[in-house]
């Protein structure tokens, strides 16, 4: 089965990590889940199909087994976030005639894409109402700003010494020369008009911009697909269709966790570093009313942490270590680092190499140059915090935290049927 169109609408639909848990939220209830909320006493039953959210942005989605500490969960983690610029919470700048948006950078942007392309702003506006702070999505459709690069005559040396930027001075992207946005408040009535609400009941905004152009398969066979945010959307929607497609009760609890703020460090209420998950499997096992349950149930469980892998380019292949050139359209990646920045054992890449053996997908292995720092993923957080058995994987793609990934098409199909073996296979390695 194939699932790019329904990846294709996933990104498309998803600019913003508010946005990405609005559609895992929209599969997930029409797959049957019930959500919860953390301020509430929760009542779940064996074979229950459940989610909570938290600030909107992250989510925890289960299928309850028949003992959590006895079985324990299998784990498919992922992040909604991805590498972007975020406006300020005063923007309005006025220089040289042109009224321009000032924004912050978020993440380890490749910055030079973001130049010349066809932006807009999503997010979401919090606004005042009789019941308190109600939250209103936004998603322009259409191009709303541009951030024009400095011509060739005026910089002569930008080919050899490549683009500088300034992240400061040289970010703020055009927005209009019209004097209507010359007061402190038109970014407020514009949102106004764009939500049909009332301007001075807008009390704050959490706003990103995007590249209006849409995901789409590219190649004389389709066999890539190009996009903003496959790192690490990709993830979220391969975990997301497996976990879904998963729908029998196990012993064990099927678990998809989707952070936020995995590209800034995961350090705040929605990042793995938080009480989140820990908290989701804690009132879980201690339902069952068992001595030590929690400790009993992070013992016998298992986290995949999936996020994406550099493929090697065949441009600059000396930048990866020469026994291990992951490939586009070749399977899920392996990721390990001797420094603990993949939460990968011999002991779990074994495992899970043994889950694709018997399940036919294809696996590669992926280690950075010894010489060349690496980045790291939710897995040795998210390992840390619960004290879990974990592996990190990933789906090969090119152009990492450009405006316009690239990945492979194939890798979709090979990631969710590797997943739902997760879900659905016993852990007898892990006995």
């Amino acid at each position: 089965m194939s699932y790019i169109s329904n990846l294709l609408q996933f990104l498309n639909l998803s600019p913003t990590p508010f946005h990405a848990v609005q559609s895992i939220k929209h599969q997930l209830v029409e797959s049957g889940f019930l959500e919860l909320r953390e301020s509430q006493l929760w009542e779940t039953e064996q074979g229950g199909k459940y989610y909570v959210t938290r600030g909107e942005t992250s989510i925890v989605a289960w299928i309850q087994g028949e003992s959590l500490p006895d079985y324990g969960a299998h784990i498919v983690g992922a992040h909604t976030d991805s590498p972007n610029l975020r406006l300020k919470p005063h923007p309005n700048i006025t220089r040289s005639g042109y009224r321009q948006l000032g924004v912050e950078v978020y993440g380890g942007v490749l910055l030079g894409t973001w130049t010349d392309r066809d932006l807009s702003l999503a997010g979401r506006v919090f606004v005042e109402s009789k019941n308190g702070l109600k939250t209103y999505p936004l998603l322009c459709n259409r191009p709303l700003v541009r951030i024009p690069q400095l011509a060739i005559h005026l910089n002569r040396e930008v080919n050899d010494k490549g683009l500088q930027l300034n992240k400061q001075k040289h970010l703020p992207p055009i927005l209009t020369k019209s004097q209507n946005w010359e007061t402190e408040d038109a970014l407020k009535f514009w949102l106004a008009e764009e939500l049909d609400l009332e301007a001075s009941k807008i009390r704050s905004w959490d706003l990103s911009l995007y590249d209006t152009q849409s995901a789409q398969c590219w190649g004389p066979d389709l066999e890539f697909i190009a996009s903003a945010r496959l790192d690490n959307l990709f993830c979220c929607f391969t975990g997301l269709q497996a976990f879904c497609h998963s729908n029998s009760p196990k012993p064990w609890t099927q678990v998809l966790v989707c952070y936020d703020h995995e590209e800034i460090g995961s350090q705040t209420t929605e990042g793995a570093h938080s009480s989140f998950l820990e908290f989701v499997i804690r009132r879980l096992a201690e339902q069952t009313g068992t001595p030590q349950a929690y400790e009993r149930a992070v013992a016998n469980s298992i986290l995949v942490s999936a996020d994406m892998a550099h493929a090697v380019h065949p441009n600059y292949a000396e930048q990866h270590d020469p026994n291990h050139f992951p490939q586009m359209n070749e399977g899920p990646v392996i990721k390990r680092n001797s420094q603990g920045r993949y939460a990968t054992s011999a002991r779990t890449e074994a495992w899970f190499e043994q889950i694709c053996y018997q399940c036919d997908v294809p696996v590669q292995k992926f280690v950075m140059r010894t010489d060349l720092a690496c980045g790291s993923t939710i897995g040795p957080i998210t390992a840390a915090r619960l004290g879990v058995e974990t592996v990190d994987v990933g789906a090969a793609m090119l152009a990492m935290h450009s405006i316009r990934e690239t990945c492979g098409s194939l890798d979709a199909d090979y990631m969710i049927k590797a997943f739902q073996a997760i879900y659905q296979e016993h852990l007898p390695i892990l006995n």
